[in-house]
């Protein structure tokens, strides 16, 4: 059954504008071909990182196909489910949330149209926190440099995870490299996505995601760049991180 909408979304980490920007996007966030063309072309290299990790950490299922079989997964900020999408269909059971209650109904009748049995949710992290639950794995993919509390959205995902469970990051580093990439030629040049979509201010350098993560009982397992080549129109992960990069942590499987 779905859940009720949550229509108090004036959670710290909330960026209004930036919530109303990615609603603007509506159908387009399936259009390959439009302003999500890049995130489209990511996507296979994000899900090959969480499903490789969630393989070596928790061990292959028995149902032969599904890699993810019975995991619980949090999508944190999922827009229009291209990330959960994908996952569900690895057998994860996922619960993908997003402030923008515009983003939540067209990830929906996605979805619905594709079979996929996905709990889609307009709502904050923090609310669902506070709300006690907790997930085998939590992503927080190109979301940390839309949030208006970066050290408080960390501490909102990391009590999402259950013990012994994984976090999963991907965000932008605060560079000169990163300004002039992700946001001069991105934006201004290339056009792909749209102006302002991006403020260098709200990048996040690796360390400020390690040290609070390290505070909240996570241990590192990987961090990685993710690059993209103009010649062959792909994403790769390797190991460049002074744009795109992408972490993962373990919390402790108990408070001892």
């Amino acid at each position: 059954m779905q859940e009720p909408v949550d229509t108090t979304l004036a959670a710290p980490s909330i960026d209004a504008a930036d919530v109303a920007r990615f609603e603007a996007l509506g159908d387009e966030w399936w259009s390959e071909r439009g302003p999500m063309r890049q995130l489209h072309k990511l996507n296979p290299v994000r899900l090959a990182f969480i499903r490789d990790h969630m393989l070596a950490h928790f061990g292959a299922p028995q149902e032969e196909g599904l890699p993810l079989a019975g995991r619980r997964m949090l999508d944190i900020g999922c827009g229009g489910g291209i990330l959960s999408e994908p996952l569900a269909r690895l057998g994860a059971r996922m619960t993908s949330i997003d402030p923008g209650p515009g983003n939540v109904e067209i990830a929906r009748l996605h979805g619905e149209r594709h079979g996929l049995a996905i709990d889609y949710r307009a709502t904050s992290a923090e609310a669902l926190a506070a709300s006690g639950a907790s997930f085998d794995a939590v992503l927080a993919m190109e979301v940390i440099e839309h949030v208006a509390d970066v050290p408080g959205f960390i501490a909102t995902a990391t009590q999402l995870v259950a013990p012994g469970g994984l976090l999963f990051m991907a965000t932008l580093n605060r560079t000169l490299k990163s300004m002039a990439l992700a946001i001069v030629a991105a934006e201004y040049v290339l056009g792909w996505v749209p102006r302002g979509t991006h403020k260098w201010s709200q990048f996040v350098q690796p360390g400020e995601l390690r040290r609070p993560l390290s505070r909240a009982g996570f241990k590192l397992v990987e961090a990685t760049g993710v690059t993209y080549n103009p010649l062959s129109d792909r994403w790769s992960q390797n190991a460049d991180m002074d744009v795109n990069y992408m972490i993962v942590a373990r919390r402790r499987a108990s408070a001892a």
